[in-house]
């Protein structure tokens, strides 16, 4: 059973449009050891949340883990994600924060971990309130 993440982004390096434009993207860049063990438990076929940070503050997108985790060049892990879709309306921290169903919620109670796992019940919540 294919497990959810969070996969933040500043927009301005790197945003989901320039996923969707390459086809794929190594997902790296990670350095902080508990976002290094959620990306250490990827599987191909996991879905990833991508979520801008900076000015805009929202999750724009869903991706597909398409590879096992490996190292980079540094020795940390990465996975390789592939773009699945844009959602029409994207889901701001604001209202995110404003949902007692997320008051648990990494991205809410840790805002700096930059790759989360979701439960799958959030996970389902953010697909129902973005479509």
């Amino acid at each position: 059973m294919a497990k959810y993440y969070l996969l933040k982004t500043e927009p301005i390096e790197y945003s989901y449009n320039d996923l969707e434009k390459e086809g794929k993207t190594v997902w790296d860049g990670v350095k902080n050891k508990f976002a290094l063990k959620f990306v250490k438990q990827m599987k191909p076929g996991d879905l990833a949340f991508i979520y801008h940070t900076g000015k805009e503050k929202q999750i724009v997108g869903l991706a597909e883990v398409i590879s096992e985790p490996y190292e980079d060049k540094n020795g940390l892990p990465v996975v390789d994600v592939k773009p699945v879709r844009k959602f029409s309306k994207p889901l701001t921290l604001k209202e995110i924060k404003s949902m007692d169903d997320f008051k648990d919620f990494y991205l809410v109670k840790m805002p700096r971990l930059s790759v989360m796992e979701l439960p799958e019940n959030l996970a389902k919540k953010i697909l129902e309130l973005v479509d």
